[in-house]
């Protein structure tokens, strides 16, 4: 199978890095092993110099002369013919040295190399190595003898130790060569193995689409340590994002037959004016009813936009909006008392034990606060028989407020609560179009509470035999913790 790496891959990234990897090892192991080598060499080759150096100091022999001196005896010297030396005595007379070299006294100007030093000497390099040594003259006599003091210079041509050291050096070179181009196509191959699963999800993956949000993963991906978090969060995004399409779908389907209704109604209107001639009266009458239709259908499209603008997930620049949730209570209360004489329901706010004046700052704007508690209170007039009580408890517990509305009306059967949050849900079908409201009340007052962090809860246990048990609404949301020192925001 050919592999195809793009250059801006994330395998092909790894194969960079591990190669670069690779040959800065390589580099440190030549480096290294240059260093060992030299060092291992010439350790050698400093032992060996003081061999032959000692062999020559043990060519230093008694002088036949009567100023008992000392001599060098080259007839039993045995060094390479190639290596250079001469031997001073204390005096600075010269005993000897090698043919093949002129000499440099003994104070040879030498730079130090270890044991020996390093001298360039008719274009060669020699390691030379200087000692000084004693030889007795007459041992037997009386006082001991005589003591000689010898300095013998001794070299041998470096040459050999670099060929040595270049060799090593220049094996584990190659071989760290060998391995870097053994090793690249190797690693690429690994990588393309290995990153298998990947490709294999985001193939599948790719498959998915508005009409298909299905995603079957392959085993695996999920085994796979490193890939098994994506992929669950993968197909936790593509379940989030399905419910959305779908809920979103609904709601547009949902809409459109909602708006459709109302237009046709207005139409409907309409054209029984338009089919005879009618009186005066009957023309007014005509148009006011025009005109109810055409107020719901404003009241519909004006639920959608705050519907939409509710769960907008975008808010304005500059800090987050905070609202004095007791002073939303009290306004909404008073925006319906007209509502609950009407309907001969009495209104009851328990205030918590600091009274509402205390503020009690909640994460929202002012108006969606006034909105959220009005959609509830309406809800709760609307199901509550006459000469009944509609109660609002407020409290604070800790860092949440609470607010639990309680009416006595029919209450909700259990299997309409699940649904009771949904757009255009509307439980009673008695309660029509217009009658009932658009049925976006409880969706709007869900997606306050929502982006605002907190929750919405209805309990409700309808039982014949025993009328007035009601519906119950707990709504808590949290307390915004910098209300001492950020402004508070409230409507009169």
């Amino acid at each position: 199978m050919k592999l195809r790496i793009q250059p801006r891959s994330i395998a092909f990234r790894l194969i960079v890095a591990v190669l670069a990897v690779e040959l800065v090892s390589s580099i440190l192991v030549v480096v290294l092993s240059f260093g060992y080598e030299r060092h291992i060499h010439f350790r050698a080759f400093g032992v060996m110099l003081h061999g032959h150096a000692d062999s020559i100091l043990g060519a230093v022999q008694d002088a036949d002369d009567p100023g008992d001196n000392v001599m060098l005896d080259q007839a039993d010297l045995h060094v390479p013919p190639e290596d250079i030396y001469e031997v001073w005595d204390q005096d600075g007379h010269l005993l000897g040295r090698s043919s093949n070299w002129q000499g440099a006294g003994p104070a040879a100007p030498t730079h130090p190399f270890g044991d020996f030093s390093e001298a360039k000497i008719d274009g060669r390099h020699y390691g030379i190595l200087r000692i000084q040594g004693t030889r007795t003259v007459d041992p037997g006599e009386p006082g001991g003898g005589k003591v000689h003091k010898v300095t013998i210079l001794y070299g041998s041509s470096t040459s050999h130790v670099w060929h040595s050291i270049r060799e090593t050096v220049e094996f584990y070179a190659a071989g760290s060569l060998f391995l870097l181009l053994v090793t690249g196509p190797l690693i690429a191959w690994l990588l393309h193995r290995g990153l298998l699963p990947l490709r294999q999800l985001a193939a599948l993956a790719s498959q998915v689409s508005v009409d298909s949000w299905q995603l079957s993963p392959p085993s695996s991906a999920r085994t796979t340590p490193e890939l098994a978090p994506l992929t669950q969060a993968l197909e936790s995004v593509l379940q989030r994002l399905e419910r959305s399409f779908l809920k979103q779908r609904a709601f547009v389907s949902d809409a459109a037959h909602e708006l459709k209704t109302a237009v046709a109604v207005q139409k409907s209107s309409l054209q029984l004016l338009n089919m005879k001639r009618r009186s005066a009266q009957e023309y007014q009458a005509g148009l006011e009813r025009c005109l109810a239709d055409s107020l719901r259908l404003e009241e519909l499209v004006a639920s959608m936009l705050t519907l939409a603008r509710a769960e907008s997930a975008t808010s304005a620049p500059g800090p987050p909006p905070t609202a004095n949730l007791a002073a939303c209570i009290r306004q909404a209360v008073a925006q319906l008392e007209s509502v609950a004489a009407l309907r001969n329901v009495h209104v009851s706010l328990i205030e918590p034990a600091e009274g509402t004046d205390a503020p009690i700052l909640v994460p929202m704007a002012p108006d969606d606060g006034t909105l959220l508690v009005s959609n509830l209170l309406l809800n709760a007039l609307q199901h509550s028989p006459t000469a009944s009580t509609v109660e609002l408890h407020f409290s604070r517990e800790a860092q949440t407020a609470v607010l639990v509305i309680q009416d006595h009306g029919e209450g909700i059967a259990a299997e309409a609560l699940p649904n009771v949050f949904d757009r255009f849900y509307r439980g009673d079908p008695s309660r029509t179009r217009n009658t009932g409201g658009t049925g976006l009340g409880l969706a709007i007052a869900k997606a306050i509470v929502t982006k605002a962090g907190g929750s919405i809860n209805i309990a409700s246990q309808p039982d014949p035999n025993l009328p007035g048990q009601g519906t119950t609404v707990t709504l808590r949301l949290p307390i915004d913790e910098d209300e001492i020192t950020r402004p508070t925001f409230s409507t009169p």
